[in-house]
């Protein structure tokens, strides 16, 4: 009797297991989606998300801004402009002109943040079409020409550090570059893998870790990392040191390279060769090669608007002589003279 008991429970059990298996089929025939679910379960959570198209919301205007100009490892360019910089025909226009001729250069606006300084940078950033982020400081007025190491001068250099610096802390590398560089191919493909930061000089010692070498922030690499956030924290505050008084921020980290702190950070830096990433201090002796030209030891926006309209006009020069097989010396004495550049330290403002 039990045998019997136990078979007919047995048999039980299989009809409601039958019926089950049989109403879970009618379902799944009558509903793709649910049968796509059942094979693929981990997959069709992301393609579930991915039909409801849930945007993600950038918490405000900056994290907006890094966003759209970043690469896929949220690194960008980014460049700081005011109005005397931004306006039709000055300095902007001319480091835009310098992506359109340079080799392997032209996708790079793509990732170009332009860093507003007033309402007129912004709104002439917006009217070319580039990513742009409005940085205005209540009661301060950024919007004119900046002599060097005028107080107007020394008080911009330092905000954009402070700026970079917040950068730095939502995880994005950058690169940092004045629109006074002149990018005639991409200096990416030049950057290593290892270090912090990499960073123009004005003249090279040929030591590419001896800090001895005269750093200019004109033009440098970081990548966001514990190491360098500390050190934009340590040298933003080391601004209001009696030490540092009337110092522009690229002389503050002269001075901090050398010191224990500084040390401690543990970074990683490397000093870029004017070789490959020049200037009017030290100009590359080789245009088959160089990646970045730099209006650096000079004084006035005029000077080197001049000056840097005869580095495109020699970049194209030689660009010719490379593409018809012609005998124009490109290799020394393929830059022209900065004439007006050297006249700008002598000029009374």
């Amino acid at each position: 009797m039990s045998r019997r008991k136990i078979t007919i429970g047995q048999a039980g059990s299989w009809v409601i297991a039958c019926a089950l298996f049989f109403a879970l089929l009618l379902l799944v025939i009558s509903n793709p989606a649910l049968s796509i679910a059942l094979h693929y379960p981990f997959q069709q959570a992301a393609t579930h998300y991915g039909q409801q198209k849930v945007p993600y919301v950038p918490k405000d205007e900056l994290e907006k801004a890094l966003l759209g100009a970043s690469m896929a490892n949220n690194t960008l360019m980014i460049t700081t402009v005011n109005k005397a910089y931004a306006d039709k025909g000055s300095m902007l226009d001319l480091f835009l002109e310098s992506l359109r001729q340079g080799e392997d250069t032209q996708h790079l606006t793509q990732h170009l943040l332009v860093v507003a300084l007033d309402i007129s940078a912004f709104n002439r950033c917006r009217e070319i079409g580039l990513h742009c982020y409005k940085l205005v400081t209540d009661d301060v007025d950024f919007s004119g020409e900046k002599l060097y190491m005028t107080q107007d001068y020394l008080d911009m250099m330092w905000r954009r550090t402070l700026f970079l610096g917040q950068v730095l802390k939502r995880n994005y590398s950058f690169v940092f570059t004045d629109t006074d560089v002149m990018w005639l191919r991409n200096p990416f493909h030049q950057f290593s893998q290892e270090d912090d930061i990499q960073i123009s000089c004005d003249r090279f010692n040929g030591k590419p870790h001896d800090l001895s070498n005269l750093l200019n922030t004109g033009f440098y690499h970081v990548r966001s990392n514990n190491r360098t956030v500390k050190l934009y924290d340590l040298w933003y505050e080391s601004k209001s040191s009696a030490n540092f008084t009337g110092l522009k921020d690229q002389d503050v980290l002269e001075h901090l390279k050398f010191t224990e702190i500084f040390r401690e950070l543990g970074l990683k830096i490397r000093v870029l060769d004017t070789l490959y990433f020049s200037g009017f201090c030290e100009k590359s002796r080789d245009l088959r090669i160089v990646n970045t030209m730099h209006a650096n030891c000079c004084k006035s926006l005029k000077a080197k608007l001049l000056d840097l309209r005869t580095v495109l006009m020699d970049w194209k020069r030689h660009r010719i002589s490379v593409t018809d097989g012609s005998n124009w010396n490109s290799s020394f004495n393929g830059w022209s003279e900065s004439i007006m550049c050297i006249k700008s330290w002598f000029e009374k403002r």
